[in-house]
């Protein structure tokens, strides 16, 4: 079996997970469930040599979703941008995107993932790791900037998480500076992009459970999987909007973390626009 056909395997990573404890039947049996072990590795036996774009595209067409993408007009094709934008889904968002952009600037680009999506071996050749710890850490560093120095496009998800409900709103949490300051240092235009989506109640209900209870471990990001494949049969839309020339950010009157907070508000309006 290839790199590329690695299988998911709930039981054995529950057993690295816990320092080699046999984990219990009911749990490994509910995991699997909810990680929907058997649809992902029917998907990956079925599709060995799919790669890149071209996973993407199979991935998108086995769950039978679409994106429409109004404001393409707005970006051009030589252009050397940072996409920024909400994360409303935590996983199919950034296939769909990712998938758009690809397509649009013939694989030339990166976008950062979590955890979820760096499981997802195909696609390493898109994805810039996030590490923040140990050697690994500054390996990962190193490659990023790389990367901001190439021509390839970049997308970033600022949050760093998938939205959450708040004040009655499904809304990012913050947005870390992180890319106002790159976006100088590299002079890379900013693209702000607004991705119209939502995950199910149950979701939402859970991580406020979670976070009443005081429980630190976001227990909700267990079901991520479970909620990409409730996304089945879907039309998403995303919203691109104007480039955001990288000397905006150069204006002292605000400081990084307040320009990544103005940016955040200005997607936010992108559909009304």
């Amino acid at each position: 079996m290839s790199e590329k056909q690695i299988l998911v395997d709930v039981k054995t990573r529950l057993i690295e997970k816990s320092k080699n404890e046999k984990p219990s039947k009911l749990l490994v049996s509910f995991l699997r469930k909810i990680a929907h072990e058997k649809d992902l590795n029917y998907f990956l036996i079925n599709n060995p040599d799919a790669y890149g774009l071209d996973f993407l595209t199979k991935a998108l067409d086995y769950l039978k979703v679409k994106l429409t993408v109004k404001g393409a007009e707005n970006i051009s094709d030589d252009g050397r941008y940072l996409f920024v934008s909400n994360h409303p889904l935590g996983g199919l968002d950034g296939l769909a995107l990712g998938h758009y952009l690809a397509t649009r600037y013939d694989s030339k680009v990166k976008f950062l993932a979590n955890d979820l999506l760096m499981s997802l071996v195909p696609l390493h050749c898109l994805f810039l790791p996030v590490n923040k710890h140990g050697g690994q850490g500054r390996k990962s560093m190193e490659t990023l900037n790389e990367t901001f120095k190439s021509d390839e496009q970049i997308l970033i998800y600022p949050a760093g998480m998938c939205s959450r409900l708040q004040k009655g709103k499904i809304r990012d949490l913050e947005w870390k500076k992180t890319f106002v300051v790159k976006s100088v240092e590299y002079q890379r235009d900013v693209v702000p992009v607004y991705f119209k989506a939502r995950n199910s109640w149950f979701f939402y209900i859970l991580s406020k459970i979670r976070k009443a209870l005081k429980i630190k471990l976001n227990i909700e990001m267990l079901f991520l999987v479970d909620e990409m494949f409730k996304q089945k049969n879907k039309v998403f839309k995303a919203y691109i909007g104007k480039p955001i020339p990288w000397q905006t950010f150069q204006d002292k009157s605000k400081t990084p973390k307040q320009w990544a907070a103005e940016i955040k508000k200005l997607v936010y309006t992108l559909e009304k626009k």
